[in-house]
């Protein structure tokens, strides 16, 4: 491995966050603590709810993306990180392959949406805390300042938790794992209890049905394939902290259960919200509480619950209540990660100073807590734009509104992380040109597995993207006129940013600045750089 790095490092100009990271950050993180880190971040059932509401035709899409996205991302993801097992991940990558801007910039694309799924951490935490009330008969946090109030509450912990000791932090990260795990097993088992009783599953799953015909247009199923890269999203994040991992088995490990992982995820939560949830409910039954009538409780967030509740009979509310906790408890969990994963990116920048010098600092326990501060500082003016300001002053309904937000924001960020991943599956056929006798010397496959990976990947992301446009996810909040508006708004402003903020902290690089400047201004021990 040695050998690998300084091949590299002698033909290229080398980020001084490749050199000093590593003696500034603890090695901490093993293999089981990267597969709970990579699921935390790819793997939320709550998306399945929307994925089984397509029918039988989202198994289509879902082994779809699992063969064309996420196999060859991961596989991309470990040659990668193979070769440059540095802080930063695709900030390194692309920064190898066509330079620092372009590297900067397809950071930039993969740090950003991070920000978005820390506000949608906390909106799932007050989801569940609501339907934890519902299944004993109360309606709490109904209100969209509510719920900007409670992702303020799970903000501000996910920067405590991600701002202490990293071993400490991680542990909790690796119990909620379990209990996670714990919880989407019972889903599985909810649905096949229920058919096992003697129920009929609630989707009909005929092939004569017309429930597996893949659709286009504004009422089609195909956008549901740019959910289904949304849901596979982030494969390379744990790679953020490469210098924090404790040995390459722990790359290449991960990169294998934790895809394993998320596909039966994916699969048997799907499977269980098809079985054992109504897909419709025109009156009130045992499955249909008087709240669900005239509504699609198989698209329900909370979906996975009444699987729960549906399937095991007399011990279902009891169960239930047990999977909503870990529900709440596993958006505090993937928050914490968000928060201190994505935050090493804007600790590398730092470091190169392509960011203002403070995002390197990092506190006694070698955390880098300036940059978690900063991010969760965003989250919380978002939050407040969000669900305390904006659907109050827009003249219309504030639930609504809010919900109709949340979606734009979250196929905005589907489109900004599709873009990273685009430059990934770039990166990895320059890199094996600009570098060959490097990427022969420790390649984990053969030349041609890599360039059909980067064709499948390119292609899955390019229709993803045509997917997420294609047709608005919540149609009876906005028309695909509206949405594609939207969507193309905030994804352009974002881009212009990216491109602003690397040329500022372009011209305000110093050049005369050496690593042990760079060291001391990120432990403190030292003036300003």
């Amino acid at each position: 491995m040695d050998t690998t790095e300084t091949t590299v490092e002698s033909t290229e100009e080398v980020l001084r966050s490749e050199r000093i990271a590593g003696g500034i950050l603890y090695k901490v993180l093993n293999t089981f603590d990267m597969v709970a880190i990579f699921i935390a971040i790819v793997l939320f059932i709550t998306n399945s709810p929307g994925i089984a509401a397509a029918g039988p035709v989202a198994y289509i899409y879902l082994v779809a993306g699992f063969l064309t996205f996420l196999i060859p991302g991961a596989i991309v993801t470990g040659q990668l990180g193979r070769m440059f097992p540095k802080e930063g991940s695709i900030y390194v990558w692309t920064n190898k392959a066509f330079g620092p801007f372009w590297g900067f910039f397809a950071g930039f694309c993969a740090w950003w949406p991070g920000i978005f799924v820390v506000v949608v951490c906390g909106s799932l935490v007050s989801t569940f805390i609501s339907e934890l009330g519902s299944l004993f008969g109360l309606s709490i946090l109904t209100q969209p300042w509510q719920l900007g109030l409670v992702i303020l509450v799970v903000t501000a912990i996910s920067f405590g938790l991600s701002a202490v000791r990293f071993r400490a932090a991680q542990n909790l990260v690796n119990i909620m794992f379990v209990l996670y795990g714990a919880a989407i097993l019972l889903i599985g088992i909810g649905g096949a209890v229920w058919l096992l009783a003697g129920h009929p599953g609630f989707t009909d799953m005929a092939f004569n049905g017309g429930g597996w015909a893949i659709t286009f247009g504004s009422s089609g199923n195909f956008t549901i394939f740019g959910f289904v890269i949304l849901a596979l999203l982030g494969i390379e994040v744990p790679l953020n902290m490469g210098v924090e991992v404790t040995s390459e088995r722990a790359v290449t490990r991960y990169l294998i259960w934790g895809p394993i992982v998320v596909m039966v995820a994916y699969l048997i939560t799907t499977f269980g919200i098809m079985t054992a949830v109504p897909a419709a409910c025109p009156h009130v039954t045992a499955t249909c509480p008087s709240a669900y009538v005239n509504s699609d409780p198989q698209t329900n967030v909370w979906a996975m619950v009444d699987v729960v509740r549906n399937g095991f009979g007399p011990a279902g509310l009891v169960l239930a209540v047990i999977v909503d906790l870990i529900m709440i408890g596993f958006g505090l969990y993937a928050s914490i990660v968000y928060n201190y994963s994505f935050g090493r990116l804007l600790f590398v920048s730092g470091l190169d100073r392509r960011l203002p010098p403070v995002m390197s600092k990092v506190n006694a326990a070698r955390v880098p807590w300036v940059a978690v501060l900063v991010q969760s500082i965003i989250v919380a003016v978002i939050a407040i734009a969000v669900y305390m300001i904006i659907p109050y002053i827009a003249g219309t309904n504030p639930a609504n509104l809010a919900n109709l937000m949340y979606y734009i924001l979250f196929a905005s960020i589907t489109v900004i992380w599709c873009f990273s991943m685009i430059f990934q599956f770039i990166d990895i056929i320059v890199i094996r040109y600009k570098y060959h006798e490097t990427f022969k010397d420790v390649r984990l496959a053969p030349d041609w597995v890599f360039y059909l990976c980067s064709v499948l990947g390119l292609l899955a992301s390019g229709v993803g993207l045509y997917a997420t446009v294609s047709a608005p996810w919540v149609p009876s909040l906005i028309d695909a006129q509206g949405w594609d508006i939207w969507i193309a708004a905030i994804v352009v402003v974002s881009l212009i940013a990216a491109a602003t903020i690397y040329f500022i902290g372009h011209v305000r690089i110093k050049d005369d600045v050496t690593d042990e400047q760079a060291i001391a201004t990120a432990i403190g021990s030292a003036e300003k750089a």
